[in-house]
């Protein structure tokens, strides 16, 4: 089943939401466009604190601004359904390297754990319990230079992956490589330092695409990665110790 992203707007309409409840190390995913009404994009900027604020004010596009506060205020709305509070009521802390989590009242209320990944106007939520979760989606893009960065920042057999696909198709391997990667240092939650200290094989292609990584010494967590279908063009992926159970959810489920 391919990945979908669903209307902001509904979302962000808090008047009916009901409780949804997690099972320990199940994932949900949430897909989102990053789009939304004057009314949408001020009841998100509400829903943000000071810091979320004042980083929004420093982007210079104006679409940039608008597609990160719509993806933060999004990520109250989803994380509001699984802790039973409205969005405002959604406070986070940051680690050293910004990775979100619920602030220590919250945390000790509910398990719940998140990550979230935006761009070029979508984003993909990731919610869990009882387990730290990292996800990752990149749209493809065909000008970045693969030979420089995936020599640069992959291991010699990522980078020799990469090269053997045809040309017309290194930008999507290139990736789909750094998506399963990304995804496995935000679950950690250490940072692009650690891109050299994972590596991912990828086998197979389409829905019979098998990953296996290879954690560094940086990595404390026995994590697993998947890369999750999406349509031509984008690449995403979700990495947890446990990924016996991800499920895309949207609001049609409720």
């Amino acid at each position: 089943m391919l990945t979908s992203f669903q209307s902001l707007e509904r979302l962000a309409d808090t008047r009916r939401q009901n409780h949804i409840r997690l099972a320990s190390n199940t994932i949900h995913l949430w897909g989102i466009e990053l789009d939304g009404s004057q009314q949408c994009l001020e009841r998100c900027t509400g829903w943000l604190d000071e810091a979320e604020r004042h980083r929004a004010a420093r982007f210079v596009r104006e679409d940039t601004r608008q597609r990160y506060v719509l993806a933060h205020g999004g990520l109250r709305a989803v994380l509001s359904r699984y802790l039973g509070v409205t969005p405002d009521a959604v406070s986070l802390d940051r680690s050293a390297i910004g990775k979100p989590s619920l602030t220590r009242e919250l945390r000790d209320r509910s398990s719940i754990t998140f990550n979230l990944s935006h761009a070029h106007g979508r984003a993909l939520i990731a919610v869990s319990q009882a387990q730290e979760v990292g996800v990752d989606l990149e749209c493809v893009r065909s000008e970045i230079e693969v030979v420089k960065l995936s020599k640069r920042y992959f291991t010699r057999d990522e980078h020799m992956a990469i090269m053997q696909a045809p040309e017309e198709q290194r930008a999507m391997r290139f990736f789909r490589y750094w998506v399963a990667k990304e995804a496995l240092l935000k679950a950690q939650g250490i940072g692009l330092r650690g891109l050299s200290d994972c590596e991912v094989c990828i086998e197979g292609d389409g829905v019979d695409m098998e990953v296996r990584a290879r954690l560094g010494a940086q990595f404390t967590d026995t994590l697993q990665v998947r890369l999750l279908p999406c349509e031509t063009g984008w690449e995403a992926a979700v990495a947890a110790q446990s990924l016996d159970s991800v499920t895309q959810f949207d609001l049609e489920q409720q």
